[in-house]
């Protein structure tokens, strides 16, 4: 790798002074990229059996929570600076009862074709679901936690696949 990707710290987004900065992907080329993320939300049973009976106070918790997800996506440059603004072309959000936990299991997929990845894109896409779903649930048990937000897979790019897991 070059200068311009990493500097001496071995970070891509300080340069050699220790300053921030935007990484330049103008000279990488545009590819598919899809990243997958999930996290989890751990709460009381009976919130659990209150939400999917549709006894939320606030509405469809589920549908809400999907759809601030899919937007948050969209605006993930806008909410974590020297993130590159890209052409989402797919972003799903998948949010299902857990009854182990109990609770939800969020996963969201994201694909573009880009210079750049979409993995903060899935990740924020998962966050923004989870509070969203906090939020709307949150006079039903305000000790609803959100857990264990990563990376499960991504693919596209010079680093190739990765996956969480083996």
């Amino acid at each position: 790798m070059t200068q311009e990707f990493f500097s001496t710290s071995g970070l891509s987004h300080v340069n050699e002074s220790g300053e921030v900065q935007m990484v330049d992907v103008s000279g990488k080329t545009a590819t598919v990229r899809m990243a997958i993320a999930g996290g989890q939300m751990r709460m009381q049973p009976a919130t659990l059996d209150a939400i999917l009976a549709g006894n939320a106070p606030k509405g469809d918790i589920i549908a809400t929570a999907k759809l601030a997800g899919i937007m948050a996506a969209k605006q993930t440059a806008q909410l974590i600076p020297l993130c590159h603004p890209l052409p989402l072309q797919k972003i799903q959000v998948e949010i299902e009862p857990d009854r182990q936990l109990p609770g939800y299991q969020i996963v969201a997929t994201v694909k573009t074709t880009a210079e750049t990845g979409v993995e903060m894109e899935a990740l924020t896409a998962v966050s923004i679901a989870a509070l969203t779903l906090y939020d709307m649930a949150k006079a039903l048990d305000k000790a609803i936690a959100i857990e264990s937000i990563h990376l499960i897979e991504k693919t596209g790019g010079k680093s190739g696949h990765y996956s969480a897991v083996p």
